[in-house]
């Protein structure tokens, strides 16, 4: 079991925010697996993102890999709502539901989490020890057209910050944490880091996702088992976030790195020590999962392509 902030998950293996987590269907099979200590719906915004043809997923031949052209969940974050309301009072389990959002504006974001808290203060959540709802901030989907990361801009990352540091403050029962996009070289980590440490109190964060999609990506029909379609490229957008096991030596470097500046003997953002990390990244076995270093370990791809057994096979 592992705590961050104020939820408690047991075991420490859950899902990352990916097509997979879409619906009722998805998020109630998640919940009711027993090798999962939380779930993460996908990532929803206040209208919903429009979804298309052009938007999909796709798996290599060669390797528990996918590319996937998603954007946001075409559901909006209220149709969430009711769906964790829902899962949770037919349920007396400790088990979390982190809910998913983003936005790219301070008040859109401010709406969002009082939606959430909304939920949380009519089932009683607030009040509750462990308690069973917790935000993550999306900041790092690679496919929004005109959109890029916020992830890889941290300091404008500063508004929405202060609006998750508001509503944490107001309430200490809120867990909040951020996915981030892959970083490649160690001034990325710092900057985050050196944001978060000037945002107080020190402990808002309670955990990071790390890490999302690899964007910028491109495979070919005949590397994904499609060679007699007609299109071009594996995915209609061309280009498309990467995951599974073609990044995982990325997300160990990434979890490695987030746990040496803030929990290792020569820390350089020691006020952050309460920040727990979720490892994500081609986990596709046991072996994998173990060498990840987290706090707790989250899978898609391979969720993605073995479906719920995936958190069994994880945990054999």
């Amino acid at each position: 079991m592992v705590t961050i902030g104020s939820i408690e998950v047991s075991p420490p293996l859950l899902n990352s925010s990916c097509a997979w987590s879409s619906d009722l269907g998805h998020l109630q099979g998640l919940y009711d697996s027993p090798f999962t200590g939380a779930i993460t719906t996908r990532t929803a915004t206040l209208e919903g993102f429009k979804q298309d043809e052009s938007h999909t997923v796709v798996f290599s031949n060669a390797s528990t890999t996918a590319l996937n052209s998603y954007g946001y969940s075409p559901h909006p974050l209220s149709q969430y709502l009711v769906w964790v309301k829902q899962i949770l009072q037919k349920s007396n389990s400790d088990k979390p539901i982190i809910v998913s959002i983003t936005s790219h504006t301070e008040e859109g974001l401010k709406s969002l989490v009082s939606a959430i808290q909304g939920l949380r203060q009519e089932i009683g959540d607030m009040a509750r020890t462990p308690s069973r709802v917790a935000i993550e901030l999306n900041t790092s989907c690679p496919n929004i057209k005109n959109a890029s990361p916020s992830g890889y801009a941290f300091h404008l990352l500063k508004p929405l910050l202060h609006v998750l540091a508001e509503a944490a403050t107001a309430d200490s029962s809120l867990t909040v944490g951020l996915k981030l996009p892959p970083y490649v070289y160690r001034e990325q980590f710092v900057d985050a880091l050196e944001v978060l440490s000037e945002l107080g109190p020190a402990s808002f964060i309670a955990f990071l996702t790390c890490c999302n999609t690899l964007g910028n990506s491109l495979l070919f029909p005949e590397q994904v088992g499609a060679a007699s379609t007609d299109s071009q490229f594996a995915v209609p957008t061309a280009l498309g976030g990467l995951s599974g096991e073609s990044v995982h030596a990325l997300a160990l470097g990434n979890v490695f790195s987030f746990a040496k500046l803030i929990h290792g003997p020569e820390a350089c953002f020691t006020t952050l020590s309460k920040i727990r990390i979720i490892g994500v990244g081609g986990v596709t076995s046991k072996d994998a999962a173990e060498r990840a270093g987290a706090d707790a370990v989250a899978c898609a791809t391979f969720f993605g392509k073995e479906g719920v057994r995936a958190f069994e096979i994880l945990s054999s």
